[in-house]
């Protein structure tokens, strides 16, 4: 190990620049949260538990009062009953969507599991089966195709824009909040009164903005992902315009109730803290794709984004072409984390996936993507997914433990 450890010496040496960029922005983010702790007055008594219905959650209402307020929102819905960031994106088009209108992705199709979600894929409890039409326009050249988004707003009344930030497993570059604000520009000189929609899983405390503060309607996102931390257990928020927000909570819960109830059940300093440590982990998961991006640059794979192009999300990629690289490299990853090590990772047909995925998590929560994490699905260019780290020194050593997996050390 020793000369890939002088490998790493040498790389990180080349990278202060990049460093310095990130600890300014984790600078940014935690003067942020801070403010928003302070203005809101969290107090202890805000982590009490509440069971049953949970009426009169001073602590629960607190949190989405912060959330709103670090992401530059009129109301956030952050909730444990949220399962995961792609129920939360399912709870939000149900929330908005109604039998005969149109949804439009303009970011290419989203995740696949929102395959049967959309209807894509079919199922009898999909939008489609609701009478939702889905139709999608893929971006060109990693930018979004304006001509034809709004020649298709022109002919067709659509009641919301889907937009996915970071790339899932597609071979596509994720899009920052630049090029977010060029089309939203755009559209609104269409159409006022579509309801813009972004998918901003990954991408929380990267870019400099929230996607609200350049014009979307809606922003959903998981708490076993960036603003969690590593400690939120679970969950999801929703997050944007209050009425749209409360549609959404009304979806979640029932009509009439809608963000009145729902018990925190005790995770509330979990969630809390969580928000307080994100800039800082995120932070650390940045300088871990950096790193990882340099330092197999150098062994002669290919990476995106380089080491010098601008961030969006946490997600680092490796292609490799090659299956058995895509494996060991995963397995790796997984060797070095603190659950489950003694684990031998192996492809798999995971849920919600057309291909079989080979994934190395072993986490304290589980599938949490801030945690030092890889996957990727067993298909050509087999395209490893690396993301998260609860500190640079941790991610450092995953690393270093996955380019020994390879055999690339020697």
């Amino acid at each position: 190990m020793e000369k890939l450890e002088k490998l790493i010496i040498d790389v990180e040496e080349s990278l202060k620049e990049e460093f310095a960029k990130i600890e300014d922005s984790e600078m940014f983010y935690s003067k942020k949260v801070l403010a928003a702790f302070k203005k809101y007055q969290v107090t202890e008594s805000d982590f009490a538990s509440t069971t049953g219905y949970g009426y009169n959650d001073t602590g629960r209402d607190k949190i989405e009062s912060v959330f709103a307020e670090v992401l530059g929102a009129e109301k956030a819905l952050v909730r444990s009953q949220f399962i995961s960031g792609s129920h939360a994106l399912t709870v939000c088009l149900f929330g908005l969507l109604r039998p005969n209108d149109i949804l439009l992705s303009i970011s290419g199709k989203p995740y696949d599991t929102l395959d049967e979600v959309i209807g894509i894929k079919e199922n009898p409890s999909s939008l489609k089966s609701f009478g939702v039409t889905y139709y999608q326009i893929d971006l060109v050249d990693n930018d979004f195709d304006e001509n034809q988004i709004i020649e298709f707003l022109k002919q067709h009344q659509v009641k919301v824009i889907e937009i996915q930030r970071s790339k899932g497993y597609s071979t596509r570059k994720s899009l920052s909040n630049q090029k977010l604000e060029r089309i939203i520009q755009k559209i609104r000189q269409v159409d006022e009164d579509v309801i813009i929609m972004v998918d901003n899983c990954y991408c929380e405390f990267v870019d400099d903005k929230s996607p609200l503060e350049v014009g979307a309607d809606v922003i959903v996102g998981s708490l076993i992902k960036n603003l969690g931390g590593g400690i939120a257990p679970n969950g999801a928020y929703i997050a944007g315009k209050k009425k749209y927000v409360e549609l959404c909570a009304e979806r979640l819960t029932l009509p009439g109730e809608g963000a009145e109830v729902g018990p925190s059940l005790g995770i509330n300093k979990q969630i809390l803290q969580g928000l307080f440590m994100a800039p800082s982990v995120v932070a650390s998961a940045l300088k871990t794709a950096v790193l990882t991006s340099a330092v197999m640059e150098s062994l002669g794979y290919e990476v995106e984004p380089t080491k010098k192009e601008q961030r969006v999300d946490i997600v680092q990629n490796i292609i490799f072409r090659d299956k058995e690289k895509l494996i060991r490299f995963t397995r790796g990853i997984q060797h070095a984390s603190p659950i489950d090590s003694h684990a031998q990772v192996e492809a798999w047909d995971m849920p919600g996936y057309d291909d079989q995925v080979v994934m190395a998590s072993g986490s304290f929560t589980q599938g949490s993507s801030i945690e030092l994490s890889c996957d990727g699905p067993i298909r050509d260019p087999y395209i490893a997914y690396m993301q998260g780290a609860l500190t640079y020194s941790y991610g450092k050593l995953g690393l270093m433990e996955a380019i020994k997996n390879l055999g690339e050390e020697k």
